[in-house]
């Protein structure tokens, strides 16, 4: 890579060791990947490792070198949710201990570290950052040090920012520096559709299948999808930013995506149209029955397959204030129809805390807590990964969760009637 006169000085160590260990990792990142130089980060960061397991005794250390360095990132950063929540995903006393005394035995002392170094506030711990509620939201253009599969492909997707698909810890490097490789997704050739991908079904696909099926056949390329818009529209709303999360959330955890194009939508999309989409492009259709195909090669991970949920988690990637107005209603209705007042299976539903706070003033909130349905800001993958809690009968309507878990996926139409009293 080639350095300015500053970069150097900081790779020589005339700003302090640690600075230089950061560049010197960061510079060796970017050798790898053919990156020539270095960009200036314009906005917050957000972290992936938002998590204090035991065993990560490298990261807790090198947060105290940071520390004792007094080094701070210059823009406060947001991190992935927590790990547990024991008053809103109640567990037994094996499970806790499992959690707290095994593998999240450094949270609090990994939370205070953060802090240190520039942690944004005590609601910072969300996957979805970039809602108006949490306030991360980067500009058109802006350059990133993020992790989170989720967070970056929506980043770089609907938001038009730029960021590569980094690691924990990278994230945080970057961060503190200021300055991040130019490679791959940072750049305009980078961002150019190797894939065409041609929505023929009959409506809206549901989000979390379709991004399935992209992500599984695009892998780490870059699809630009055409005929998607004539079901979402060519603006983003609400309605829209919802879809976007979690079909980019599935695309980036069933493959590898970090950046994806609707026709007449996303922002690079509508101001380059098919300029952005190389000669040699592939292409993939997608209709009804191709949906249909990869919804049912899912596997059934659990020990019985015919065994009774005993969990539900609605919300990975977090859901948004406007989600959680919606399956209220969705479940009020389910719930009518059953002649019941509360939810048959224990459900649990995840969003940011700043959302959470937002939605708690509403009526909605009132009812879902009535029906039964408890409001959490936990990461879901994080309780899947006790042996012994995410061992159970669990579902969810969650492709991420359902590919890093043994979590059994269901449609949303499926889930709200199964929690609700169904079959």
């Amino acid at each position: 890579m080639k350095l300015t006169k500053e970069e150097q000085e900081i790779l020589d160590g005339k700003q302090g060791e640690t600075k230089a260990k950061i560049m010197r990792t960061l510079v060796e990142f970017g050798d790898l990947f053919g990156a020539e130089e270095f960009v200036d980060v314009t906005t917050s960061g957000h972290l992936v490792t938002s998590f204090g397991i035991g065993l990560l005794k490298p990261v807790y250390r090198i947060m105290d070198e940071i520390i004792d360095a007094g080094l701070k990132t210059p823009y406060p950063f947001t991190m992935d949710p927590r790990p547990i929540d024991y008053e809103n995903v109640k567990c037994g006393l094996l499970n806790k201990l499992i959690f707290s005394k095994i593998m999240y035995s450094k949270q609090k002392l990994y939370e205070e570290q953060l802090s240190k170094i520039g942690l944004k506030d005590k609601n910072a711990f969300t996957c979805t950052c970039y809602l108006p509620e949490v306030g991360n939201t980067p500009k058109y253009g802006d350059i990133l040090s993020w992790a989170e599969s989720s967070a970056v492909v929506y980043a770089n997707s609907v938001l038009g920012a730029r960021c590569n698909r980094n690691s924990g810890m990278l994230d945080i490097f970057g961060a503190l520096l200021g300055k991040v490789p130019k490679f791959g997704l940072l750049t305009d050739e980078g961002r150019r559709a190797n894939w065409v991908i041609e929505v023929k079904t009959s409506s809206l696909p549901e989000a979390q299948i379709l991004g399935s099926a992209i992500g599984m056949k695009v892998m780490e390329e870059v699809p630009f999808v055409k005929g998607l818009d004539k079901f979402l529209g060519n603006e983003i709303n609400d309605e829209v930013v919802s879809y976007l999360k979690d079909f980019g959330a599935a695309t980036a955890s069933n493959g590898a995506v970090g950046l994806y194009h609707i026709e007449n939508l996303t922002p690079e999309a509508k101001k380059y149209g098919e300029k952005i989409i190389n000669k040699n492009a592939k292409t993939y259709v997608i209709d009804d029955e191709e949906l249909e195909r990869v919804y049912k090669s899912y596997p059934v991970m659990w020990k019985n397959k015919n065994a009774k949920p005993s969990l539900c988690f609605i919300g990975c990637p977090h859901l948004t204030y406007n989600q959680l107005i919606q399956w209220t209603h969705k479940i009020e209705e389910e719930l009518k129809k059953n002649d019941r007042k509360k939810v048959k299976v224990r459900t649990i539903m995840t969003s940011a805390p700043d959302v959470v706070l937002k939605f708690s003033k509403t009526e909605e909130y009132q009812k879902l807590k009535s029906f039964g349905v408890n409001i959490s800001s936990i990461c879901p993958l994080m309780y899947t990964n006790n042996p012994i809690a995410g061992g159970k009968p669990i579902i969810t309507n969650s492709n991420k969760l359902r590919t890093y878990s043994k979590s059994r996926y269901y449609k949303d139409d499926d889930i709200v009637k199964i929690i609700c009293g169904g079959k």
